[in-house]
């Protein structure tokens, strides 16, 4: 009996092309910052918001609620960077804080939406039929009315709080949303692969979690990163009318309407550093998450 023969393998030649390892991370960060600039200038700026929230409690220099009025009404220095409220509170330490609790509501409301519309999306989308009718007739009826005036009546009768808060935007978000999810599936669902799967017995959650899911995936990226900044803005603008995180947490619309409405011509640092916060924050996400939809969506690739 002869033994097989194994080849021993060879090295390519010195200059030769080596394949490349894979690093999907490092290559996306690329392409963010060569082909859209000012998204990868964006994600710059959330990401020193996100660091600066997550460190809020370390980087605060006084304590959230410590008055002294002694230094009330003192304008931005070397001492207090943004100054100080009508009670004598540092401006900087209730911007972190505030800051900390924005981005908390905002992306666990961001989650929370992100789940109903595939909850909602998915089934309509891939079922079709009267299940999708009865669905789509209840997102109609739901997106009729304006959601500015279903939050203020929803947190008028649960009351103020960050959990309710949470959950209104959460369904808010997540029902209209759900549009977008659905009409994904429904494409999704026709391709051969799908067909395929149903052919040889695959169960539907199966297909939806092993092939449908995984192909929505940028869908559900953007979905989630472009709600960040619509609720970060609904929550201010509940704060700003007395129905959002009840005092004396520190959130940006609640010193926008407390102490920066009655001190801005005072104190104008009191309007004008909360605005701005809430300018740049939103800012940044909305072209960061318009970067995100040109890389990801693959009828945007190719185009520059």
């Amino acid at each position: 009996m002869t033994s097989a023969s194994v080849s021993p393998s060879v090295d390519p030649p010195d200059g030769a092309m080596r394949p490349r390892p894979a690093r999907p991370v490092r290559d996306f960060v690329v392409r963010l910052v060569r082909d859209k600039p000012l998204g990868a200038a964006g994600a710059g700026v959330f990401l020193i918001f996100v660091v600066a929230a997550v460190f809020a409690g370390v980087l605060a220099p006084y304590g959230v609620n410590e008055t002294s009025l002694y230094r009330r009404l003192q304008a931005p220095s070397g001492d207090y960077l943004f100054g100080t409220d009508h009670l004598g509170r540092d401006m900087l330490s209730r911007i972190l804080i505030g800051g900390q609790l924005s981005m908390t509501v905002a992306v666990l409301t961001s989650g929370l939406a992100t789940l109903v519309s595939l909850a909602i999306g998915m089934t309509a989308g891939y079922f079709g039929g009267r299940v999708d009718m009865v669905t789509q007739r209840f997102v109609d009826a739901w997106m009729i009315f304006p959601d500015l005036i279903l939050l203020v009546v929803v947190i008028s009768v649960l009351g103020p709080g960050v959990p309710q808060i949470i959950v209104v935007l959460g369904l808010l978000y997540g029902i209209g949303g759900s549009r977008i999810v659905r009409g994904a599936v429904m494409s999704i669902r026709e391709n051969t692969y799908t067909r395929a799967a149903q052919t040889i017995g695959a169960t539907s959650l199966h297909i939806l979690w092993r092939h449908i899911l995984p192909n929505i995936a940028p869908v559900v990226i953007l979905l989630f990163t472009s709600r960040i900044g619509g609720v970060i803005l609904a929550e201010a603008g509940l704060s700003f009318l007395g129905l959002g995180v009840p005092p004396p947490a520190p959130t940006w619309g609640g010193m926008l309407s407390g102490a920066g409405r009655s001190y801005m011509y005072v104190a104008p640092w009191l309007a004008i550093i909360p605005g701005v916060c809430l300018t740049l924050v939103v800012f940044s996400i909305n072209v960061f998450g318009d970067a995100l939809r040109d890389l990801l969506d693959p009828r945007m690739r190719g185009t520059r």
